[in-house]
């Protein structure tokens, strides 16, 4: 007899069959091909519809320029700090939106100029025959496609369609919005070239470009965008300083029209030599600008002292009064300039102290050299702080880092203390000198006053004149100094390469980087969702999985039945299938002859619940035998839900529960069938209490005579796994098979039925996997010694029967039908 410790192991093992595992994808080969065709598909129409995108460049460098006319006597001087700093804040000028904003402003790039082309609209910047006039202070209609068709080379017509009654509109002179009411519906009206637009959503005069080439009958789209969307796309405009040399930078831009790139890239330097040279020229500027306030005031005053002399020397003797004077006049205007120089030094700092102290822009700050200083640690401190204080106020549209903003406040109040400590020690120096020249004209004052009253008349009115006129020609100097200065400076930034369409340039789209990602997709969807069947799934696969799952001997593979009879080996004897069921009697033969079993044979045929094909098994195994001309019976035990007289056609009027109650005897209920040497015992009507009948002592009566009368005993039994019939009956048979169905019975059923092995509930059990499709989703097959396997292949010709050609076309025509309508 075969014994427990014959399969001792019956808990499950975590053994990872790859190469199963493999195979059971590849089965699911049409899902793949499928997806990938699918993702290919997608893949090729993104390509075709997507605008191919360019990339331009231009390169510039960054050259700290000092002006030609400087001199070691040149009044104004200039530091503008190296040019790494120079080039970090030519970086942030470039992606800030103030720039931005001005190039935007000047190219008017907030205008989008479209054609229809195949799959979309394309934008014709460049190519368009017509450019836009606007009227920046009326609102434009935004967002919306307005639609130019030529009529004629000098009359357009204008198509707008309006979908709501209120559209919004912006206004390009101060880039605000706002809101105007219109028909809903298509607006029509046509208009000749260069004539004013002038409607409550348009405001515009349309003028022909010059060669613009054939354009009569042709249409083409306007779009107003707006401002500030606008300029927030073009930040990103990439700035890479140089490996080679720092100082040098290329700019670069991607997008789908080159014309529009290669103009905004232009442009864009073009804006910022502009600012940097303002920027430059500011200290210039706030010194002229200083000048001329003081001039006019210079100008009123000197007029006026002027007028003075020439009252005073009307109806006198001016050469007689004027002898006595000359050298005094001479000596005390000496004095006044020195003291005025002084005066205005003093002032000066007075005014630049109260400045540092009361305001946080120092971009303002007039030249120290207008009031004559040139005192080397105010003037590059005043020069830096204008300096730093612009730098701020430029990256103030860029930059949201408040670290860098408090770096600037930090370096500009280190330059402030350090010109207010310069302040004070300066004008302690200057108190002192302007002691000494108060002095010197008290004491020329005093000499005088001893000449007469017209000489002392005459100086006092010519000193003030010859003073103002000094004055007034030392600022006259000093504003063209400036203004030569100003002229003469340079910008830090210089073109080396501007940008330009040469050809070429295109970077997209990645039409292979596309089909990878649709192979990578078309592979990767049908492989999660077989992932997913496979984990889900709990039932069992293939022969593998129940060696994994149990000990217990697997004896035979059965293929599905095609048949719509369930009598497969009696009406094909040499299938396949057939050959299967002979291939469970041989291992069946050899169980008995292991057990010693002599006389007549019994075999219980159980499974973990209905539908896994007890019945079928049951009626072939007894055919086999039968065939063999071994006096066979099939008794039909499921009283609960009996089905084997519906395969045999007879009434089940008669059978087991009728002897059991001992209403009939063994040969009432006993069924020949067309099948030589195999007889058939039905179940009977359905009893109220078929656990009771089948543990009462007639079962044991009735397999006692059958014993005397048949050679093989088939028990067909209720499923295991949902009553306990067929464990009472397992006293009575020689040998338990138990039928697994492929992708059908549950893995837990296996886990259970080793739990029953195991405690002796069920002896002498053998598996038989039914309904096995030897198809690579359900794994290998179990090989050659179980029949079904080697069936399908060569060695198999002229061993089985093969199934008609015309069976095999209708098979392959059904599918391909399937295949369409997937």
């Amino acid at each position: 007899m075969l014994d427990l410790k014959d399969f001792s192991i019956f808990e499950n093992q975590s053994t990872f069959d790859f190469k199963g595992f493999l195979l059971k994808i590849a089965g699911y080969w049409k899902w793949f091909l499928i997806s990938l065709a699918i993702c290919f598909f997608i893949a090729y129409q993104v390509n075709i519809r997507k605008e191919k995108i360019y990339g331009l460049e231009t390169l510039i460098s960054v050259k700290e320029e000092s002006n030609p006319l400087f001199t070691s006597n040149t009044s104004l001087t200039f530091n503008w700090g190296g040019v790494s700093d120079e080039v970090q804040t030519i970086t942030t000028t470039l992606q800030s939106r103030s720039h931005n904003e001005l190039v935007v402003e000047k190219l008017q790039y907030y205008i989008d100029y479209l054609v229809q082309g195949e799959y979309n609209l394309i934008d014709a910047y460049g190519a368009v025959p017509f450019e836009l006039e606007l009227d920046k202070k009326k609102g434009q209609l935004t967002g919306a496609l307005i639609s130019i068709t030529f009529v004629s080379e000098s009359v357009y017509e204008l198509k707008i369609t309006f979908e709501n009654s209120s559209v919004p509109l912006i206004h390009y002179a101060d880039a605000t919005s706002s809101t105007t009411n219109v028909a809903v519906g298509e607006f029509k009206k046509r208009y000749k070239v260069g004539q004013q637009v002038a409607l409550p959503f348009l405001n515009w005069r349309l003028n022909i470009k010059d060669n613009p080439g054939f354009y009569k009958g042709n249409e083409y789209f306007v779009r107003f965008n707006d401002f500030d969307g606008t300029v927030s796309n073009y930040k990103g405009i990439a700035v890479r300083a140089d490996d080679k040399g720092g100082s040098v930078l290329t700019l670069s831009m991607q997008g789908t029209n080159k014309a529009r790139l290669v103009d905004y890239l232009n442009a864009t330097v073009k804006m910022l030599i502009k600012r940097q040279l303002d920027s430059k020229n500011q200290f210039a500027t706030n010194t002229i600008a200083f000048i001329d306030s003081t001039l006019v005031s210079m100008e009123s005053q000197l007029k006026e002292t002027g007028d003075e002399l020439k009252t005073f020397r009307k109806d006198k003797n001016i050469i007689d009064v004027e002898d006595g004077g000359v050298k005094f006049s001479d000596r005390i205007l000496k004095y006044d300039v020195e003291k005025d120089e002084i005066t205005r030094k003093i002032a000066y700092y007075n005014s630049l102290r109260s400045y540092l102290k009361s305001s946080v822009d120092y971009s303002k700050l007039p030249a120290p050299s207008v009031a004559g200083i040139e005192d080397p640690n105010i003037v590059v401190n005043v020069s830096k702080l204008i300096a730093l204080s612009t730098q701020r106020s430029e990256m103030a549209y860029a930059v949201k880092s408040e670290k860098i903003f408090r770096d600037f406040d930090n370096q500009m109040l280190a330059v402030k203390n350090v010109l207010l400590e310069n302040i004070v020690t300066a004008k302690q120096a200057l108190q002192y000198d302007l002691a000494t020249v108060n002095s010197k004209i008290g004491a020329s004052e005093s000499v005088i006053r001893q000449l007469p009253e017209d000489q002392q008349e005459l100086i006092k009115i010519k000193r003030k004149y010859d003073l103002s006129d000094n004055i007034y020609t030392t600022f006259l100097q000093k504003r063209s100094e400036a203004d030569i200065v100003k002229a003469a400076n340079l910008s830090d930034i210089h073109f080396i390469d501007p940008a330009k369409d040469v050809g070429g340039g295109l970077i997209g789209p990645k039409t292979s980087v596309n089909y990878v990602l649709a192979l990578f997709l078309g592979i990767l969807i049908p492989l999660i969702v077989v992932l997913i069947i496979f984990f889900v799934n709990n039932s069992i696969q293939n022969t593998d999985e129940l060696s994994n799952l149990t000990k217990i001997p697997l004896i035979g593979v059965i293929g599905v039945n095609r048949d719509k009879t369930e009598l497969a080996v009696y009406n094909k004897p040499k299938s396949a299938l057939s050959e299967s069921f002979r291939a469970i009697r041989s291992s069946l033969q050899f169980l008995y002859k292991k057990q010693n079993v002599e006389g007549a044979k019994t075999l219980m045929i159980t499974s973990s619940v209905s539908g896994e094909g007890k019945t079928f098994c049951s009626i072939n195994i007894a055919t086999v035998f039968a065939l063999s001309e071994k006096k066979t019976v099939i008794v039909g035990l499921d009283l609960r839900k009996p089905k084997l007289f519906e395969e045999f056609n007879l009434n089940n009027d008669k059978g087991v529960v009728n002897y059991l109650i001992n209403e009939s005897s063994v040969d009432d209920i006993t069924n020949a069938t067309e099948i030589p040497f195999l007889d058939v015992i039905l179940s009977g009507p359905i009893p109220p209490n078929p656990a009771e009948l089948i543990i009462s002592e007639g079962l044991g009566d009735l397999i006692s005579e059958l014993k005397q009368k048949y050679d093989y005993i088939i028990l067909d039994t209720p499923p295991v796994g949902l009553v306990s019939d067929a464990l009472e009956l397992d006293q009575y048979c020689d040998v338990t098979l138990y039928i697994v169905r492929q992708n059908f019975s549950k893995k837990d059923m296996i886990t259970l039925l080793n739990n029953r092995v195991k405690r002796g509930e069920l002896k002498n059990t053998s598996i038989v996997l039914n309904g096995f499709e030897n198809k690579a989703k359900y794994g290998t097959g179990y090989g050659y010694g179980y029949g079904y396997g080697y069936g399908n292949n060569s060695y198999a010709d002229g061993y089985h029967e093969k199934e008609p050609v015309l069976g095999t076309i209708t098979k392959l025509v059904n599918w391909l039908k399937k295949e369409r309508k997937l």
